[in-house]
């Protein structure tokens, strides 16, 4: 079984290998750009670990797991340009860099260079390949306009936040691992397993960041502490506080979540105290647990070895081992 190592050595020299038009430069280079700052390559790693996972050779997936990692990139140049975000990985964003036009349009490329990377899949696959790709592709950005509903409504609950997140983020750690069991031929069950499996994954990994957002040591969080109460981002810990304070802290949470001028430091201090007086943290902990535990239980039932598993249960440990 290749190491996690490996892997990742089979992916840059992928990733290194693609191939885009030269002309006309505008369109091509931001594609060049943005796939070139890096990042930890999880989601096309993935494609290649689930497909070693059923027994096959990890570069019979490569050309999916390029159409994921494109397909990844062009969901972040545009939601940087919805975000209006000046930065990605520490460098401009593409419509920072360009123009927004031209960040649209490369966007929209991306997306085509993503399903000539998928068609280059077996025959024998393509089929399923393709609707899983299109289903989780679909899944993102329905999630993404969720996130941006969210903005404006009064009425978000736990539960309608837990669907944006699996479709924003978990339904593409799903679809990937789901992509790579195809290619490796793995039953239909198996193939159904191990999506759910990345599902719960990208769900636990969400609710971390939420909790890491707030309570992360700022050295080793890499972006500022406390940006989620800054901008009013209705993440689990917000929804939950709002769900069961009271009387004072629920007068606390209006006054600041309504304020327009505000120090930002006092308002994170603030509202970071109403949730330790409320026992937040601990409760998003239990509930990224609890996401952390099914999905570890549907490992148990895919029919492969425990060996077999051993990369896969380690990279999601790695995943799961941000520090606070």
């Amino acid at each position: 079984m290749s190491s996690i190592s490996h892997l990742q050595k089979i992916l840059e020299t992928a990733i290194t290998n693609l191939k885009f038009p030269e002309n006309p430069k505008q369109l091509y280079d931001p594609i060049t750009y943005i796939i070139n700052l890096g990042g930890k390559r999880i989601r096309p790693l993935l494609v290649l670990m689930s497909t070693e996972l059923f027994g096959k050779d990890p570069n019979d997936a490569i050309h999916a797991a390029m159409a994921i990692e494109v397909f990844h990139n062009f969901t972040l140049v545009h939601d940087d340009i919805m975000d209006n975000a000046p930065l990605r990985r520490g460098k401009a964003t593409v419509h920072e860099k360009w123009s927004t036009n031209t960040a649209i349009l490369s966007g929209d490329v991306m997306m085509v260079e993503a399903n000539k990377n998928l068609a280059k899949v077996n025959p024998l696959f393509l089929k399923n390949a393709l609707e899983t790709f299109n289903a989780t592709a679909q899944g993102v950005c329905e999630g993404q306009q969720l996130d941006m509903e969210f903005e404006d409504r009064e009425d978000v609950t736990i539960n309608d936040y837990i669907n944006m997140i699996r479709l924003k983020t978990a339904v593409l750690l799903g679809g990937a691992l789901q992509l790579g069991a195809i290619i490796a031929e793995a039953s239909q069950k198996d193939a159904d397993l191990i999506y759910q499996f990345g599902e719960n994954i990208g769900i636990a990994f969400q609710l971390q960041d939420d909790i890491l957002d707030v309570y992360a040591d700022p050295e080793k969080f890499g972006k500022q502490v406390g940006g989620d109460i800054i901008a009013n981002k209705k993440t689990f810990l917000l929804l939950k506080a709002f769900e069961l304070a009271e009387a004072e802290n629920l007068q606390l949470l209006h006054t600041w979540t309504n304020h327009q001028d505000f120090d930002v430091k006092e308002k994170v201090e603030a509202i970071r105290q109403v949730y330790d007086d409320l026992g937040i943290r601990n409760i998003a902990e239990e509930t990224m647990n609890n996401y952390m535990n099914i999905a570890l239980a549907l490992m148990e039932q895919i029919s492969v070895s425990n060996e077999a598993k051993s990369n896969l249960l380690d990279l999601t440990k790695q995943l799961m081992a941000r520090q606070y």
